[in-house]
């Protein structure tokens, strides 16, 4: 994977989406057209936090390296050497894989 010479403001989020399954649990192969965009992914960097009223910033709940699942249309998709990722709010998260 080539660096990453993007680093994300505010509560952003970079993630990396993971390959998408080849088979279905009964074990038919999925064509390219049929599969879904994955909504699981691996966080690469994160911004400083939202910045709050009174001026501080909220501490970021994912870190560098989360397995983490979004929404269907969560962020923007970029491309960046060829490889592609997503900059989303960190409110598009919806956990953690651990």
């Amino acid at each position: 994977m080539p660096k990453l010479n993007i680093r994300p403001l505010g509560d952003k989020v970079i993630v990396k989406r993971v390959e998408a399954e080849e088979k279905t649990a009964g074990g038919i192969v999925l064509p390219d057209t049929a599969k879904e965009k994955p909504k699981r992914g691996v966080v690469l960097a994160v911004g400083t936090g939202r910045l709050l009223d009174d001026g501080t910033r909220s501490a970021m709940q994912v870190k560098k390296d989360d397995q983490v699942i979004f929404t269907s249309y969560a962020g923007t998709e970029i491309k960046v050497g060829g490889e592609e990722y997503m900059i989303m709010d960190e409110s598009d998260i919806l956990g953690v894989v651990e």
